[in-house]
């Protein structure tokens, strides 16, 4: 008996590979498959299963090749698309909520408690790389002349970095709980975020359910992860996102920016303990998936890397996706390995809270149990 059927679409090339799956062992009786434009029709005996294409999936019966057998997977093959699919809409959108002269509101992600209230910016201004010092001592024939300039923002500026912001915590009344004592002022801040190293004292957390937001970095300056804060219009109202989902998505959008900005596609995850989590290797940002569930195991799948889980009709559903391969790295796993990317300079560093690197690397793992067992690992990495 079947167990849904899994399709994965690259709009790069307007390909699929379409997965039919099976509970168990490949049925006694022959097995008929029809494809059609829009339809997918699986019979077996006297069973009979079949799904309706999203919309936007055209499929191109006649180009079908690669028919193959495996077992505990069930049947695969390739095919091409009748008509290009529309272009994703998983794009890093943090620029596009931080808009100067527009009211926001910050929200704790986990219970939507009031982080910052009303809080308007004059300048919402990207920082610099994270080896920016190091480069302007190449260029300049005289002594860093910013080697003792700070960047931190002003109370009405918003710096970005690649996982984090920064806001100016001067006046601010609905500002989170800090554990911070003794701050140290003056410090540089790049794209890392400070020179400070983290420690207890310094971690600023949500009032109601003590989830770390992100970290003082000077005693004006707060760093809030992407991952942890909520943003929306004044106007609007906190509307309860699943964490899985979210931080999902943050990652990616963080993963998608920097590959297109930076040609940069191996990734180590860090905590703020600065201890490497995760290595991922981005290898594409244009997949969708479309899956019928059927009767198999993988109702509840969690698809890192994808947007929101739409279902179309019965048990189909759509999604994007960014494909990547991941290492975990916790427990002294794949030491050397982490070692050498930490020592490569094409390798870029994203850091997160230590909590959500480990929710990171759970729904990593969710997702790639949901896969076909011959889609889970390509050279000792795994697929996600």
């Amino acid at each position: 008996m079947a167990g849904g059927f899994l399709l994965e679409i690259r709009r790069g090339t307007q390909s699929a590979l379409l997965v039919i799956r099976y509970e168990r062992d490949l049925p006694a009786s022959p097995v008929d498959v029809c494809l059609s434009t829009d339809r997918l029709e699986i019979r077996s005996g006297e069973s009979c299963e079949a799904a309706a294409l999203p919309p936007e999936v055209r499929l191109a019966p006649s180009s079908c090749r690669g028919l193959r057998c495996l077992p505990g997977d069930g049947f695969h093959l390739r095919l091409r698309l009748r008509r290009p699919l529309p272009s994703s809409d998983l794009v890093f959108n943090l620029r596009e909520t931080l808009k100067p002269q527009k009211n926001c509101v910050f929200y704790c992600q986990s219970c939507g408690d009031i982080i910052v209230k009303g809080r308007k910016f004059q300048r919402v201004l990207p920082l610099p790389s994270e080896d920016w010092s190091a480069l302007v001592e190449e260029w300049c024939c005289h002594p860093n002349p910013f080697a003792r300039s700070t960047l931190h923002p002003q109370h009405d500026d918003c710096f970005l970095g690649d996982t984090f912001f920064l806001l100016s915590s001067e006046n601010e009344s609905h500002g989170p709980k800090s554990s911070m004592c003794c701050p140290e002022t003056g410090h540089h801040v790049s794209q890392s975020g400070s020179n400070l190293k983290p420690k207890e004292n310094t971690r600023v957390i949500c009032k109601r359910c003590k989830t770390m937001l992100g970290e003082k970095v000077s005693s004006d300056t707060i760093k809030y992860y992407v991952t942890e804060v909520l943003i929306r219009p004044s106007e609007g109202s906190f509307s309860p996102t699943s964490r899985s989902q979210f931080v999902q998505s943050m990652v990616a959008q963080c993963l998608v920016e920097l590959s297109s900005a930076k040609s940069t596609f191996r990734f180590t995850i860090k905590g703020d303990n600065e201890k490497v989590y995760i290595l991922i290797w981005l290898l594409n940002a244009d997949t969708l998936l479309v899956e019928s569930l059927g009767s198999s195991s993988s109702h509840g799948v969690f698809t890192l890397f994808g947007d929101t889980f739409m279902p179309n009709s019965g048990s189909v559903g759509t999604w994007n996706a960014v494909k990547v391969l991941y290492q975990p790295c916790i427990k002294s796993r794949n030491k050397d390995l982490a070692d050498a990317w930490e020592n490569d300079i094409g390798v870029h560093s994203l850091k997160f809270p230590s909590e959500t690197c480990l929710e990171l690397l759970l729904i990593l793992g969710l997702s790639t149990t949901s896969l076909p067992p011959s889609l889970r690992c390509m050279n000792a990495f795994q697929f996600e």
